[in-house]
């Protein structure tokens, strides 16, 4: 727990601050450890809000912790040392009810002589990925932290960016697609009971594409409550089922993997995601082996993440990872990655191979991920112009009849 105080100290002057704590008592004993005289102190809680929440962590954003990230290299660059330069960043942070905690516990920690990695390790505020934690603890341990913190801020930051141009380029295309189902739902609903009931009262006998049509107009109005349960009903049975069910998920990783160019798509990137951080972690000083393990833990498809994971064991035992990728049955991934790592492997370059690799995966990753969306519009225009030529041909063909006749 964290507890704020506000008191005097040795000299006499007015201090306040923030300490580290499993209960009140304590507290004070570590405050009269500092022989700081208190005129108040209290728990700290992280805001209202997350009394109302069953998860007490914060899950902070790649570009929060990117920016966090660089500004500490920045300082500690500046020969500025690491408790300052998280006092500086705090005072930034001093009104954000999410991450002034989070500072805050960790200047109690550092102030009580426990290293950088302990500090992130032991703060309760905030959830950070593993393979930051363990980046930080490595190389704090090698002395080289200023340069992989620019390099985790660089990681992060560009991941963000991804996933700001993908969600940029669905919103035009999720609109299209959310207008269109709205669209066909009203003709089915609205337009189409009205022309069959002209129908009705000729007593024609319809087609049979347009008696479809009838019929699931009659379904859609009927049932469209029910329906749109259903829709939100099997939504949040997928994702329990994915977050829950490793089974479930790794069916689908695996069905999704063989779809044509979306398989490709999630190939590239996970294979760049795994470059890239095996990359900074050998860099950091971690060994080959961890460093597999902790690359394989961030990636999304349970299918190649249990491909690597497989694979660091077996690197263990003294195999080389191109060749257990090259005669893996769990998945086959891009020859010509297999055939870099073997090359980094032969000239003990790994690290610079794996960069290499993450760039040029990244690359060809944005580059099939922009024909995809370029794509994505005219290919949902063409469904949905079909589907309303669909429902309008239908409706047309009874019409047609009645005139000849």
């Amino acid at each position: 727990m964290l507890f704020k105080y506000k008191g005097y100290d040795s000299t006499g002057k007015k201090v306040s601050g923030s300490i580290q704590a499993d209960n009140l008592l304590i507290a004070k004993a570590k405050i009269k450890q500092k022989k700081i005289i208190y005129t108040n102190l209290e728990q700290s809680n992280l805001g209202w809000y997350e009394k109302f929440t069953f998860k007490r962590k914060y899950k902070i954003s790649a570009i929060e912790l990117a920016t966090i990230s660089r500004d500490l290299s920045i300082y500690l660059k500046s020969g500025i040392s690491l408790l300052n330069a998280i006092k500086l960043i705090n005072e930034r942070y001093k009104k954000d009810k999410k991450l002034a905690p989070f500072f805050e516990s960790m200047i109690t920690f550092l102030d009580e002589g426990k290293n950088f990695f302990t500090s992130l390790e032991l703060q309760k505020v905030v959830e950070l990925p593993e393979f930051y934690l363990q980046s930080i603890r490595i190389s704090e341990d090698g002395g080289i932290l200023q340069g992989v913190l620019l390099e985790l801020a660089i990681y992060l930051k560009e991941q963000d960016k991804l996933k700001k141009q993908i969600s940029s380029a669905m919103t035009y295309p999720a609109f299209i697609l959310v207008v269109s189902v709205f669209m066909v739902g009203f003709m089915l609903s609205f337009i189409v009971p009205k022309i069959t009931a002209i129908f009705e009262h000729n007593d024609q006998a319809l087609p049979e594409i347009t008696q479809f049509v009838v019929d699931a107009g009659n379904f859609v109005n009927h049932n469209y409550q029910m329906m749109i349960i259903v829709f939100f009903a099997i939504i949040f049975i997928f994702s329990y089922s994915m977050k829950n069910f490793y089974g479930f998920k790794y069916k689908i990783d695996k069905f999704m993997l063989k779809v044509p160019f979306i398989g490709k798509l999630i190939e590239l990137g996970e294979l760049s995601r795994f470059a890239y951080m095996n990359s900074i972690l050998i860099k950091s000083g971690v060994p080959v082996v961890q460093s597999f393990k902790m690359g394989a833990n961030i990636l999304n498809n349970s299918v190649i993440k249990e491909l690597f994971l497989d694979a660091s064991q077996k690197v263990v035992e003294g195999e080389k990872l191109s060749l257990i990728l090259d005669r893996s049955k769990i998945y086959k991934v891009d020859i010509a990655f297999i055939q870099a790592i073997a090359i980094g492997e032969e000239t003990s370059a790994l690290s610079e191979v794996l960069d290499n690799l993450a760039e040029l995966y990244s690359e060809a990753n944005k580059d099939k991920i922009a024909t995809f969306l370029t794509l994505l519009e005219p290919m949902f225009m063409l469904i949905v112009g079909g589907i309303i030529g669909f429902i309008v041909v239908a409706m047309l063909l009874p019409i047609f009849s009645m005139s000849m006749s």
